[in-house]
């Protein structure tokens, strides 16, 4: 497989990436909506969460897009030997990952919106990677929340979750989940990798 960077976009992805993969292989916390940085020299693969658009698509599917669409209409065709490479890789691990596309959104992603998408072919959402500048790019994304387990849009921000008490009963869930599906994101692309 090429030279390739990791990027994600909160601690914990990175902290999963890092645990997840060999030393040797670059991981970079770039913030949500990649708010630190976007711009790479080498190809990037896009490494964490995302919100499911179909409800047949349950928490922990293992999405590898084949494109990336962003709000203004722009779609960008993922890598294909990168995609191979990481397609493989799941299935070496016993997963059959979707490949249908992601969107990347401005914002968290719910109801009628997550519906919109689904139509349009999309299977996940994320806030990140139709974002990345890289000569080529790819994405592991596995689907944390779903059409039939939404979260609450204060999860964006640490503080508006302190005063939002309705989303303080999702936080045993995403303590538990959102830390497995990062290492079952990092581990799809530890997967794809070479033996050594």
């Amino acid at each position: 497989m090429m030279p390739f960077t990791v990027v994600t976009a909160t601690g914990l992805e990175a902290g999963a990436a890092r645990r997840e993969l060999p030393r040797d292989v670059r991981v970079v916390q770039c913030g949500v909506a990649l708010s630190r940085r976007s711009k790479f020299d080498d190809a990037a693969i896009s490494c964490g969460l995302a919100g499911g658009t179909d409800r047949y698509l349950p928490s922990g599917t293992v999405l590898v897009p084949s494109e990336v669409g962003g709000p203004d209409g722009f779609r960008r065709v993922c890598d294909p030997e990168l995609v191979g490479a990481l397609t493989e890789g799941a299935r070496r691990l016993g997963l059959e990952p979707v490949t249908a596309p992601l969107f990347t959104s401005p914002v968290l992603v719910r109801g009628a919106e997550r519906a919109r998408y689904c139509e349009m072919g999309f299977a996940g959402v994320d806030m990140e990677t139709a974002l990345i500048d890289a000569p080529k790019i790819a994405a592991v994304r596995v689907v944390l929340d779903t059409p039939t387990r939404e979260l609450s849009e204060a999860w964006l921000s640490p503080l508006r979750v302190l005063v939002t008490p309705s989303a303080w009963s999702e936080l045993p869930w995403l303590l538990r989940e959102a830390p497995r599906l990062s290492r079952l994101a990092a581990r799809v692309i530890a997967s794809a990798l070479p033996a050594k």
